[in-house]
């Protein structure tokens, strides 16, 4: 976010407030699964001894509601587009649609 800026965009703390269903599924059909939506570093992986790469799009989407941590981060819904994640091809995309 640092890359990006956060003026003109509405935060929400998914500690607090976890991602809803509906923008979940939306994110996970722009993105092409649930898979290119969990984060891969999520140190409970290995707590909860899951395998995100074998999972079910069902498995990973119930984990994702059920454990904020599993959701890549940051998202962001910009018109009719999502990004997810910080990586630096995610950050210019993210940049290019905003300006």
């Amino acid at each position: 976010m640092k890359e990006t800026g956060t003026e003109g965009f509405e935060i929400i703390d998914i500690k607090q407030q976890h991602i809803s269903a509906e923008d979940l599924a939306i994110a996970a059909e722009q993105l092409g699964g649930y898979l290119a939506l969990f984060n891969m570093r999520a140190q409970k992986i290995k707590a909860m001894g899951i395998d995100p790469k074998s999972a079910s799009e069902a498995e990973l989407k119930q984990w994702i509601l059920d454990e904020y941590t599993f959701l890549k981060r940051p998202v962001y819904f910009i018109e009719n587009e999502v990004f997810a994640g910080n990586s630096k091809s995610t950050t210019e995309d993210i940049k290019a649609a905003i300006h």
